[in-house]
């Protein structure tokens, strides 16, 4: 190649890899959107609490299935390329998300509708297991003296995706929605990401990848396992918030404000999509200073205000004492700081050689724990203690995760030899185990 891809179109291939994760988290949070109509679909209750409390749980469950998918997935893309895996993972998510609108319920094929569900959450969670990992792998190599600005600009594809699969639900009535809107709307998803697959055949390798060949990891995820245990523990941490917020914008808010705290709801999607738009432009301005700041003081900044400001939310949403769209919007701003800066650390962990296998470990473990269970746990923890505000103390735990890790970074920098957390080039093939994880001085 003449001329360098990365030296000549990178923002067009970093637009190209975030449209991908824009059209399968579109596939993936709809299911959480619909999650309530699916378990009445799907999983038949007298109960209307334990059917919602059923469609969140097959939500948590495509969140089990990430951490394989990803490790998988991810170990392919260290060894063969970044492109192949980008193609392959939203082909497979495209089909099964095709499958899931044309599967029949529970009323027509009984107990094999729950079954058959179930098998295509696992499969959509596979896939995207390593879509968002692949995503920030690809772009901060491509630019890495910007990597905080090219995740921020994958991560505002993915949550356009994800204000698509809200919007569709605010514009569908509820007698619509609960019948075949829903399928619809997933057949829509299948038609895009096949659009998507196609798109995303004019990806090149990243040069970091490209430099490398010659000196793949044989077991990547070994490697990783082996020399970067540490790594690992505190990209979970450090992904925490982003995690765990997410499992509260994306999922949990829409069923919350309309069915336990009675909400009209259309104000609820409207909040909700307000929050999603407040969100993106918050983590894509943060993403912006995170390249010209250390990036673990704006993580540790963002998270201690989301442990302060949870309780506060939650009982403000409670208590209606202030509009409700202004407080979800207020929510999503700060935890944008958190978003915007918790990928880069993470990809700067990792050497090129393993850095697929090492975010993709690290990204999952963390949106598996706090994310595909944090709808779950919050409807669980009202239905417990009868408290509506219970919520707020998921979503502070997650931040304090998140807090901890971002504080961690500061002797996890020293460890290494280096400054973790600051604006940082990507670290080369031929770094060491134990070698310096953010070389620019704060």
């Amino acid at each position: 190649m003449p001329r360098d891809v990365a030296d000549r179109v990178p923002w067009r291939m970093i637009v190209l890899a975030g449209l991908g994760g824009a059209l399968e988290f579109y596939d993936f949070v709809l299911f959480g959107v619909f999650a309530p109509t699916i378990g009445a679909t799907f999983f038949p209750s007298g109960n209307p609490l334990v059917q919602q409390m059923v469609g969140y749980a097959g939500f948590a469950i495509g969140y089990l299935a990430r951490p394989i998918g990803g490790v998988v997935i991810a170990h392919f893309g260290d060894r063969r390329g970044r492109r192949g895996a980008f193609l392959g993972s939203v082909l497979v998510m495209s089909l099964a998300t095709v499958a899931m609108g044309l599967l029949p319920g529970y009323a027509t094929i009984g107990a094999a509708a729950p079954v058959l569900l179930l098998l295509l959450r696992l499969a959509q969670g596979f896939c995207l297991g390593a879509e968002f990992p692949g995503a920030v792998t690809y772009v901060t190599e491509t630019v890495p003296q910007r990597a905080s600005f090219a995740c921020g600009v994958v991560f505002t594809c993915v949550n356009c995706g994800a204000l698509l699969a809200t919007l569709i639900n605010l514009a569908l009535p509820p007698a619509i929605a609960a019948t075949w809107g829903w399928r619809a709307a997933f057949l829509l998803g299948g038609v895009l990401g096949l659009i998507g697959f196609f798109a995303r055949r004019a990806l090149a390798e990243t040069p970091a990848f490209r430099d490398m060949r010659g000196r793949v990891a044989k077991l990547p995820l070994g490697d990783v396992l082996r020399a970067h245990p540490l790594p690992v523990v505190v990209g979970t941490a450090t992904s925490a918030a982003t995690a765990g917020f997410n499992g509260v914008l994306f999922v949990l808010l829409g069923g919350y404000l309309t069915r336990t705290l009675h909400y009209p709801p259309t104000l609820a999607a409207i909040a909700q999509n307000g929050g999603v738009i407040a969100y993106t432009v918050s983590l894509l301005a943060t993403s912006r200073v995170a390249d010209m700041v250390p990036r673990r003081h704006v993580l540790a900044f963002g998270s201690a205000l989301l442990v302060l400001g949870s309780w506060p939310f939650f009982a403000a949403l409670a208590s209606g004492t202030a509009p409700i769209v202004l407080l979800v919007a207020v929510a999503s701003l700060v935890a944008g700081i958190c978003t915007g800066v918790f990928s880069p650390i993470v990809a700067d962990l990792f050497p090129t050689r393993v850095r697929y296998s090492g975010v993709a470990l690290a990204y999952n473990l963390s949106f598996t724990t706090f994310s595909g269970t944090v709808p779950l746990l919050a409807t669980a923890a009202i239905a417990a203690t009868g408290t509506v505000e219970a919520p707020a103390a998921v979503m502070a735990a997650c931040a304090a995760i998140a807090l901890a890790g971002a504080i961690a970074l500061r002797w996890f920098g020293g460890w290494m030899g280096g400054k973790a957390g600051a604006p940082a080039m990507i670290r080369p093939a031929t770094a060491p185990a134990r070698g310096t994880a953010g070389r620019t001085a704060e």
